[in-house]
């Protein structure tokens, strides 16, 4: 069996419905997520900054190649998955990152969901018009 140097960090984020399966290994700062370039997947400089938060706000874009496995949810949640298990990984790359970390609430799952549709009305919330007579 061979014996590999390389150490993988590894990290689970969670946003809405989106799961970000994140390994960090070391690098020089590719990111690469479902098998596509960071670029492509998230088109959107507003996504690419949000899931690199961690990253820049560290100092480790440059140290560490990032490879993302992402399920569920839509572009915005999913950039939010992958910025939670970025945030995850990082702590298990070097523990001493926790408080910057924990400081700009990247180590905090939103617990912000979808309100369920209910029975006998067209929505969450809405209601079907009423009538009296």
């Amino acid at each position: 069996m061979a014996d590999s140097k390389v150490t993988e960090y590894l990290g689970t984020g969670r946003r809405k419905t989106a799961i970000a399966r994140v390994r960090l290994a070391t690098g020089n700062g590719k990111i690469t997520i479902n098998g596509r370039t960071f670029e492509t997947y998230f088109p959107l400089e507003t996504q690419r900054s949000v899931a690199a938060q961690p990253l820049t706000l560290t100092g480790t874009n440059s140290k560490l190649d990032a490879k993302v496995n992402v399920t569920g949810g839509g572009p915005e949640g999913q950039a939010g998955a992958v910025r939670h298990g970025i945030a995850r990984a990082l702590l298990q790359f070097d523990a001493n990152l926790r408080p910057a970390l924990k400081a700009e609430g990247f180590l905090t799952r939103d617990p912000r969901m979808r309100e369920r549709k209910k029975y006998g009305q067209p929505g969450a919330r809405k209601r079907f018009q009423f009538s009296k007579r």
